[in-house]
């Protein structure tokens, strides 16, 4: 039985844009950033040498240059002033949410309220310049070592540095007006975008490789068919859940009698979401780079990581996997899914699982069914990700798209689009509401006799 509102959130027209003023406020407002965004990944930091870039980046672009361009929106290919993109900031939160599960001062400033929420997100901000800060130096050294700075020396370094990092805190700014000013989630938009934008020279790229011979054309057929499957593999993933059985009994609510009733738990088959196969990338991107950046200059230790976790590489392939595989599960049972507390959010509602004791026996059950459901899920993290690696590396594609692009990308456009429908329905409940109010006056309006003297 579909609900009231499922009915009209399905009959909700995309015309209905033109009604909604704030709502076309918020779209305009999230546009408008996202174009600053675009502008500030083709400002270059001072001191790089333009054509030994090219020449760099025309020789890295299917390895791991490649990946590191497309979640910077081809600031790095660049070096525009928002190379590092929002990856600093992710890494930097991803790592408090985990500090705040496992460190019981952290974790009761997380039951603070509003307070503690603007305490974390300060530690977030501290974290998210640390490590830019040293991602930054290491990209600075790396570029000397490769030849690719004109003037190389302390002045370079620090000027490299003070200028990412602003572009990485400048992002996280944006990224946060965004998400309260606008439509969607900033930080998920920025990452979404710098994909998006490195997709249509990928794909003239790949069609040019087709046309000259160095692709044949089933290879062509069966990637785009791949990606088509892969992509809606991720919507039906992204959209499965597993329906926990909830009663309540009745209950007396002053006077009234409460009837017993029946609801459920949604638990969705992948409850961490894309933070996993990010936080595997981020891993995994920073060593890889500063091997590839420091060319034949590179040390022993850097050589050796980049000959056995080069993407494609056996090595690589079985560790990201495990990344993958246990962050889903750390992430799940210690940020998004804590069975504890939802255990006891049940009983302190009177709530209980048919044939389940409250309390102690409900965690331990719920424990038991989302164990089980992230073997599947998790599976399917790894899969989605590896699948387009292994594949790149074995056809010799001459791009990067891989699946932890097309989690993003396809996971943020659901969430955008459902954020829309919500605030286009929220649009219709008001007008339902001045229409029924405007109704009520009219009827309950009475013609007024003549007046006593």
């Amino acid at each position: 039985m579909v609900s009231a509102a499922e009915q009209m959130a399905a009959n909700t027209s995309w015309a209905a844009l033109g009604k909604a003023t704030d709502l076309r406020n918020r779209i305009l407002f999230t546009l408008g950033l996202l174009i600053v965004y675009r502008i500030g990944t083709f400002l270059p930091v001072p001191g790089i040498d333009g054509a030994a870039l090219r020449d760099f980046v025309d020789q890295a672009g299917q390895g791991i240059a490649g990946m590191v361009s497309m979640f910077t929106g081809g600031a790095l290919s660049r070096m525009g002033i928002f190379a590092l993109g929002i990856m600093p900031y992710i890494s930097a939160s991803i790592i408090v949410q985990l500090l705040t599960s496992m460190v019981p001062a952290l974790e009761q400033l997380k039951k603070e309220g509003e307070q503690g929420r603007k305490k974390i997100n300060q530690y977030t901000r501290y974290g998210t310049v640390l490590l830019a800060t040293f991602q930054a130096y290491g990209l600075a050294a790396s570029l000397e070592a490769g030849d690719l700075v004109t003037d190389p020396g302390w002045y370079f370094r620090a000027s490299c540095v003070i200028t990412l990092v602003g572009g990485t805190m400048f992002l996280m700014w944006l990224g946060e007006q965004i998400t309260a000013r606008g439509i969607g989630n900033g930080i998920s938009l920025i990452i979404f975008v710098g994909i998006i934008a490195e997709l249509p020279a990928a794909l003239a790229q790949f069609f040019e490789s087709g046309r000259t011979g160095a692709i044949s054309p089933a290879v062509i057929v069966g990637v785009m068919i791949m990606v088509v499957a892969v992509i809606a593999f991720v919507v039906f993933m992204e959209r499965a859940l597993r329906k926990i059985t909830i009663q309540y009994p009745r209950r007396q609510v002053g006077m009234k009698m409460t009837e017993a009733q029946s609801s459920h738990l949604p638990v969705k088959v992948n409850p961490a979401g894309v933070i996993p196969a990010i936080f595997a990338s981020s891993l995994l991107l920073l060593p890889v780079t500063i091997s590839t950046f420091s060319g034949s200059d590179a040390g022993p230790v850097m050589s050796t990581i980049l000959a056995y976790f080069g993407p494609g590489q056996p090595l690589y392939l079985l560790f990201f996997a495990a990344m993958i595989i246990f962050f889903a599960y750390f992430y799940t049972f210690n940020v998004s899914f804590k069975p504890d507390d939802v255990a006891e959010n049940l009983k302190n509602q009177n709530g209980f699982v048919p044939g389940i004791r409250p309390g102690k026996n409900t965690a331990e059950y719920l424990e038991y069914v989302v164990n089980r459901i992230l073997v599947m899920g998790s599976g399917y993290l790894a899969a989605v990700c590896l699948l387009p690696e292994i594949l790149r590396n074995e056809l010799a594609i001459p791009f990067y798209f891989g699946g932890t692009s097309v989690l993003i990308v396809v996971s943020v456009t659901m969430d955008t689009i459902q954020q829309v429908q919500s605030h286009l329905l929220a649009h219709q409940y008001e007008g339902l509401i001045q229409k029924s109010q405007l109704r009520g006056k009219g009827k309950g309006r009475k013609k007024k006799g003549p007046a006593r003297r």
